[in-house]
């Protein structure tokens, strides 16, 4: 497999993603700048290493104001982009984040990743957002 050239945008997110509206930004930033065509890849660390579980399935529990509406899963939406921005779009999951939270398996196109790796991915990136808690 060849090597993916370095990403336009390294999104590291970490902290817990349901405590404001930190997946909502990432995920809405992720979707534009893939489609302007910008490569991106996320870096998940802490508890955001949760969210691209195969265990969550492809939607959220049912919302008990409109029981009839379905919403996708976060791992149904990174598993989405992946698909369809496969050239674009990486996901990689901090191995030791993930273990430490008993997170895993996750969705087909997400990598585990060593912390060490961290360091290498904002070296090569031409622009580097960090969202999350500190």
């Amino acid at each position: 497999m060849a090597a993916r050239p370095p990403a336009d945008v390294l999104l590291v997110v970490t902290g817990a993603p349901f405590a404001s509206d930190m997946l909502t930004t990432v995920l809405r930033l992720v979707d534009e700048l893939l489609r302007r065509g910008r490569s991106v890849l996320v870096w998940a660390c802490g508890y955001t290493t949760m969210l691209t579980q195969t265990a969550l399935g492809g939607h959220k529990p049912r919302d008990l104001d409109d029981w009839a509406a379905r919403h996708p899963s976060t791992a149904a939406v990174v598993s989405g982009l992946l698909a369809e921005y496969a050239a674009l779009f990486s996901w990689e999951v901090c191995t030791y984040c993930a273990q430490d939270r008993g997170a895993g398996p996750h969705v087909p196109g997400v990598r585990l990743r060593a912390p060490s790796r961290i360091g290498t991915n904002v070296a090569a990136a031409r622009t580097t957002i960090y969202i999350g808690g500190a």
